[in-house]
């Protein structure tokens, strides 16, 4: 019978329970929305690096139109909303040629339609490969999903496509041989449950950047490998750190071979792998408004306009690896090691993946920002509270610190005459407020009322004082 009433006994939570989620609940908004306060239509901005975007099922079913956090909370208030975290390169679609005749309320004037925008399923609430809403009403459990950078699409991880075989790639001449390709088993993580990847590529998307197996395979979050990933990592660890620092000193080593944890495969993969040496690498341009000097060594992982020598000594437009589709996980700062050479650099814009470059377009750098912005608000809104305070006069001031003081009283009495035994309700709660209303009201009632006597040039003296009733 004890468990009858079990649902009817109200949820306990400690005062810093309640002000903890409070807390985290408005942290996470602010990192979803990057800070956007939600006042203003982004399409000024234009095509911006990344914003949080909406799209409104009530007026664009077909899932062919996005827009910001402010268009989704003034203009589609009420409306099927589906929330898609973030976009690249996204300008707010509201009031556009897809909408018909509505009209954006923040900014009505737009152009008929943004030509480079970049549309997908989840445009129309759907995700990963199997082209299911989340949350899945079919589903027993909402399972997790996690991000793909480069099409952004969201994957549930049993079509994540993870693989426990051992394969290589092919890469084209001059080097006919199978570079070796990481195969993870599982998502990386920590045994908190945290990931230890940086970034995510789906399998389709990662042909797209077969380009990576040519770099060292500490490129890749060893966390989710199964085989010899550690002892291969370990080897190139000193490769990784060569490459970082390659438009210094210095002379880069790559091996391109298959590593297999068994030692036959391992002897075969040794007798096709090639050593590829860059050499010093060496600035062949300038940035524009910069001279050379003894810090320029190292901007050639900051400044994409920089042409240096491959950092992988090699043609990468004679050298096109050929891979099968399978997802990889990033470690950590992997994209600081990406050649920035002309050649390499030609690549990436006719791929049309050159935000890789750029650190400002990864979800760490735009939750950072957010923080950034939170911080800034909370310091504006203590500033602003001060603030008032110091423009109240001095009867205004003496009734909010009165006023505090009563609260306190009130509720440290309750806190004394309570049975520690028991849980504080709603009905608790709301008592307190009503005590403090009734003394409020009693201490309006019998409060001193002075009769006073103006005389004509504003002087006044007191005539006598009666209590009010």
């Amino acid at each position: 019978m004890d468990g009858v009433f079990d649902d009817e006994v109200e949820q306990t939570v400690t005062i810093d329970e309640y002000l903890n989620n409070v807390e985290a609940e408005e942290l996470n908004a602010d990192l979803v929305l990057g800070g956007d306060e939600g006042e203003e239509c982004t399409y000024n901005m234009g095509y911006m690096k990344r914003q949080a975007i909406f799209s409104c099922l009530t007026c664009t079913p077909d899932g062919n139109a996005g827009v910001c956090t402010a268009c989704s909370l003034s203009c589609h208030d009420g409306h099927e909303i589906v929330e898609l975290w973030t976009k690249r390169n996204f300008r707010c679609d509201c009031g556009n040629s897809k909408f018909g005749e509505f009209v954006c309320k923040l900014f009505p004037k737009k152009n008929v339609e943004n030509a480079e925008n970049l549309y997908n399923h989840n445009f129309k609430g759907l995700y990963c490969s199997c082209d299911r809403p989340y949350p899945d009403p079919d589903a027993k459990a909402q399972e997790e999903m996690i991000q793909c950078i480069m099409c952004e699409d969201w994957f549930h991880e049993e079509h994540l496509g993870l693989e426990s075989s051992n394969e290589g790639c092919f890469v084209g001449q001059p080097y006919f041989q199978f570079v070796s390709l990481p195969n993870f088993s599982f998502i990386p993580r920590d045994e908190e449950g945290e990931p230890l990847y940086e970034d995510f590529i789906c399998k389709t998307c990662s042909t797209v950047c077969s380009f990576l197996t040519l770099y060292p395979q500490t490129i890749w979050e060893a966390g989710g490998q199964k085989g010899d990933a550690t002892a291969s990592n370990a080897k190139n660890k000193g490769v990784l750190e060569n490459v970082s620092s390659a438009c210094g000193s210095g002379k880069l080593e790559i091996d391109i071979c298959a590593h297999d944890s068994s030692e036959k495969d391992n002897a075969t993969a040794n007798s096709n792998c090639q050593s590829v040496a860059a050499g010093n690498a060496s600035v062949v341009g300038e940035s524009s408004g910069k001279s050379s000097g003894p810090n320029d060594s190292d901007q050639c992982t900051k400044d994409t306009n920089l042409h240096i020598t491959c950092v992988l000594g090699i043609d990468v437009e004679v050298t096109s690896p050929v891979s099968e589709g399978k997802p990889l996980f990033l470690s950590k700062s992997w994209r600081d090691i990406l050649c920035r050479c002309e050649k390499c650099l030609d690549m990436y814009n006719q791929k049309q993946i050159n935000y890789l470059l750029d650190r400002e377009d990864t979800i760490a750098e735009y939750e950072n920002m957010a923080k950034q912005k939170r911080e800034e608000k909370l310091q504006q809104q203590e500033g602003a509270e001060l603030s008032f305070f110091n423009k109240l006069g001095h009867i205004e001031k003496v009734e909010i610190l009165n006023g505090i003081a009563d609260f306190k009283d009130e509720f440290c009495s309750f806190l004394e005459s309570f049975d520690t035994s028991k849980t504080i309700t709603s009905s608790d709660v709301h008592q307190i407020f009503e005590n403090l209303a009734k003394k409020r009201r009693r201490m309006h009632s019998f409060a001193p009322v002075f009769i006073l006597l103006v005389a004509g040039n504003g002087t006044y003296s007191v005539l006598g004082c009666v209590m009010g009733i």
